[in-house]
C-alpha cells in the first residue's frame, strides 16, 4: 500500500512533479508531430491518459522515495535516485498502455515514450537543480559579513564548510581564498572560491589578502602540516584555527562549521592519524551486553561511546566515581540517544557487588579500563595501588570466568614495560593475572592485554595540568629537559583498543603503535607559542623527576620479542607465561598485606614480585608468536 505524505512542502513536491508529468507528456507530441498531431494519436492526450500518466508516474516516485528530500539538499546521490524513479516510472507507464491502450486504432508509439522518459527526466533533475541553485544564490552587491578568513585544504570537509558559510549568514564567516598542497588545484575554484597556492605560498598570500582567521580544513593532516601552517600565520598576526582530527570530528556533531576551534596543541604533536575499520571488526560488540569499568574515565567514557556507535545490544557502565558516571549516563541517553545505558555505582574490586551485577545483566564483553594512574599519587599510597588495580583485576577476571564471559579486555599502560613505579609494577601484575586466567584449561573466556601510554587530554596528561600554569602566567614546570613521553588521542586509543579486543588471543598482551616519543619541553613551548604568549611572559622551570618517574618511558619488556599482527598498528608482546601457581600464592601474600595495612610490607613484595618473577617453564618465544 502507498503511503502518501502530508507534509506540505512534500505536497507541493508532488503538484509540482505533477505538472511536470503532464507538460512533458504533453510537450512530446508537440516535439514528435511539429504541432500537426495525428488524429489516429489524439486520443493519447485525453484527460483520462493525461491522469492515468500522471497517477502512475507519481506512484512510482513515492514508491522511490522521490519526497523524504528536501529540494534544498539534493545532492549527486539524489539525483541519480531520481534517474532510476523516472525511468522506471515511464517504463511502467509504457507498459501499461501497451497492455492497455485507450484506443484499439493504434498504440503508444515508441519513439513518443523515448522522448518523453527523456524530458521527464530533464524536467526532474532541471527542477530539483534550479530548486537549490535558487536557495544558495550568491547574495550580489553585498559586502563581506564578519570575518574574512582563508581556507587551508581544498578537499571534502572545505566544500562543505564553503557552502555553509556561504548558506548561513548568520556564521558571520566570508571565505575569500583557499590553499591547498596539490599544485594542480591553483586557480580552481571550489564554489566560487579560488586556490590561491600551497602552503609554502601560505606566508605571502597572507599578505597579499589579509584575512582576519586562516581555517584548517583538514581533518586527517598530520601534525606536522598543522605546524608548518600555525608558524606561518603566527608570524603574521594571523588568528588561525581549525577543523578536529578524524576521531574527533566523528564523534562529535554533525554540524560541521559548528566544531570549527582554535589549534590545540594536540592538533601540532606530528603524529599521524591512524585509521581504524571498526564497523569490519566489532562483530564481538554488535547486539551483545558490554561491561565496561572505569566507565566514567577518559578511555572508559569513549570507549562507551564507540561501543555504543558500534551497535552493542546494552552498556553496563561501572564506575565509582558518582558525578562522572551521571554524566556520561545523560550523554548517552540524551545526546547520543542509547537509552540501553545501565549505570552502576559500585567498586568493581568488591567480589559480592561484582557477582550481583555478572548475574543480572550476564555481560558477553568487558573491558577492564578502572585503574588509579597519577604515578606520585599512588607511590604516596602503595595499599590503593594494590587493592584499585591489582585486586580489582583478579575480582573482574574471576567473575568473567564464573559468568562465561566471552572475552575480556584489560586496559594496561607503557609503564608495566621495565617498570619502575607503583602503577608500572601493578599493573604488570594486571597482565599476569589476564595471561593466567587465559591459560587455564577450564577457562573459555578469552583474555587479552592492550598496552600503551599517555593520552591526551585525560586526567593524568601533563597537558591539562601544562594549560592551567600557562593561564595563570607561568612557571611551566618541566621535569627534566630531555625527558619524553609517548601521547596518543582518546578516541585513537579506544578505537585500538576496541581492535585489538576483536584479535582476542589467549593471554595475549597487544601493544599499540605509539609513533615517535614526544619530547615534554617541545610540547610546553608548544603551548605556550599557541597560547599567544612568549616564554619570556611565561617562563619554564625545571623541577626535577618526581618518585617513581622514568626519563624515557619504554613500551617492551627486556625478554619480550615483538610480534606482528593483522592491524599495523597494533603488535605482539610474546614470553614465556608466568606461573600460575606462584602467582596466586603471591597474589595471597599481598592481599594479606593490604588487609593488616602493611605499606612498607606491600611496597616491598610488588617490588620482589615483578622483579623476580617465576616462569612456567623457558618456553621459546618463537613458538609463543605462533
Amino acid at each position: 500500500m502507498i503511503s502518501f505524505p502530508v507534509n506540505r512542502h512534500r505536497i507541493w513536491q508532488l503538484l509540482a512533479d505533477a505538472l511536470l508529468i503532464a507538460a512533458a507528456w504533453r510537450l512530446t507530441f508537440f516535439l514528435r508531430f511539429d504541432q500537426t498531431i495525428p488524429p489516429y494519436y489524439r486520443h493519447l492526450l485525453s484527460w483520462r491518459v493525461f491522469v492515468a500518466v500522471v497517477a502512475i508516474k507519481l506512484s512510482v516516485f513515492v514508491l522511490f522515495g522521490f519526497y523524504n528530500r528536501w529540494w534544498r539538499y539534493v545532492s549527486t546521490r539524489d539525483m541519480w535516485g531520481a534517474a532510476r524513479g523516472v525511468v522506471a516510472a515511464s517504463l511502467l507507464t509504457d507498459l501499461v498502455l501497451y497492455a492497455f491502450p485507450p484506443s484499439d486504432t493504434s498504440r503508444l508509439p515508441r519513439l513518443i515514450a523515448v522522448l518523453d522518459l527523456l524530458l521527464l527526466l530533464a524536467f526532474v533533475a532541471g527542477s530539483r537543480l534550479l530548486a537549490r541553485s535558487l536557495i544558495e544564490r550568491p547574495q550580489t552587491g553585498l559586502v563581506a559579513r564578519g570575518k574574512e578568513v582563508l581556507i587551508v585544504g581544498a578537499g571534502d570537509a572545505a566544500q562543505l564548510l564553503i557552502r555553509e558559510m556561504q548558506r548561513n549568514r548568520h556564521l558571520a564567516y566570508t571565505p575569500i581564498g583557499l590553499v591547498d598542497d596539490d599544485p594542480h588545484k591553483k586557480n580552481m575554484r571550489l564554489h566560487g572560491i579560488r586556490v590561491l597556492g600551497t602552503t609554502d605560498d601560505l606566508t605571502h598570500i597572507l599578505r597579499d589578502n589579509k584575512p582576519d582567521e586562516v581555517l584548517i580544513a583538514m581533518p586527517s593532516a598530520p601534525g606536522e602540516v598543522r605546524r608548518k601552517i600555525v608558524e606561518a600565520t603566527r608570524a603574521e598576526g594571523v588568528t588561525v584555527k581549525t577543523l578536529p582530527g578524524l576521531g574527533e570530528l566523528i564523534s562529535g556533531d554533525l554540524n560541521l562549521a559548528g566544531q570549527i576551534r582554535p589549534v590545540q596543541v594536540e592538533d601540532v604533536l606530528g603524529r599521524e592519524q591512524v585509521e581504524v575499520d571498526l564497523g569490519a571488526t566489532a562483530a564481538y560488540i554488535r547486539n551483545r551486553t558490554v561491561l565496561v569499568t572505569g566507565a566514567g574515565g577518559s578511555i572508559g567514557s569513549e570507549l562507551c561511546r564507540q561501543l555504543a556507535r558500534l551497535g552493542a545490544a546494552r552498556l553496563v557502565l561501572v564506575e565509582q566515581g558518582e558525578s562522572a558516571l551521571y554524566e556520561l549516563e545523560r550523554e548517552l541517553v540524551d545526546e547520543r540517544n542509547f537509552a540501553a545505558a545501565i549505570p552502576v555505582l559500585a567498586d568493581c574490586g568488591e567480589l559480592p557487588k561484582m557477582r550481583q551485577v555478572c548475574e543480572r545483566y550476564r555481560p558477553d564483553v568487558v573491558f577492564h579500563a578502572a585503574a588509579y594512574k597519577h604515578v606520585p599519587m599512588l607511590e604516596s599510597n602503595p595499599l590503593q595501588a594494590v587493592t584499585n588495580n591489582v585486586l580489582a583485576t583478579r575480582v573482574m577476571a574471576q567473575v568473567s570466568v564464573e559468568f562465561d564471559v566471552d572475552r575480556f579486555v584489560l586496559i594496561s599502560t607503557d609503564k608495566a614495560a621495565n617498570p619502575k613505579n607503583l602503577l608500572g609494577q601493578s599493573k604488570a601484575v594486571c597482565e599476569w593475572i589476564v595471561e593466567s586466567f587465559a591459560l587455564r584449561e577450564d577457562v573459555e573466556t578469552r583474555f587479552v592485554a592492550v598496552r600503551f601510554g599517555n593520552v591526551l587530554g585525560s586526567s593524568g596528561s601533563v597537558i591539562p595540568i601544562f594549560r592551567r600554569q600557562i593561564e595563570r602566567g607561568g612557571p611551566v614546570t618541566v621535569t627534566h629537559p630531555e625527558m619524553t613521553r609517548y601521547f596518543m588521542t582518546i578516541p585513537e586509543a579506544a578505537s585500538l583498543v576496541v581492535q585489538a579486543g576483536a584479535m582476542g588471543g589467549r593471554g595475549q598482551v597487544y601493544v599499540l603503535d605509539m609513533g615517535k616519543p614526544v619530547k615534554i619541553l617541545d610540547l610546553a613551548r608548544q603551548m605556550i607559542e599557541l597560547s599567544g604568549r612568549t616564554e619570556e611572559q611565561v617562563p619554564i622551570a625545571f623541577v626535577g623527576a618526581r618518585a617513581g618517574e622514568k626519563l624515557h618511558e619504554e613500551l617492551w619488556n627486556a625478554g619480550e620479542a615483538v610480534g606482528p599482527t593483522s592491524h599495523p598498528k597494533i603488535m605482539r608482546a610474546a614470553r614465556p607465561p608466568i606461573d600460575a601457581g606462584w602467582l596466586d600464592d603471591e597474589l595471597a601474600d599481598l592481599e594479606r598485606l593490604v588487609a593488616e595495612g602493611d605499606t612498607l610490607g606491600v611496597t616491598a613484595k610488588l617490588g620482589t614480585m615483578v622483579k623476580e618473577p617465576r616462569r612456567a617453564g623457558q618456553a621459546v618465544l618463537e613458538d609463543t608468536l605462533h
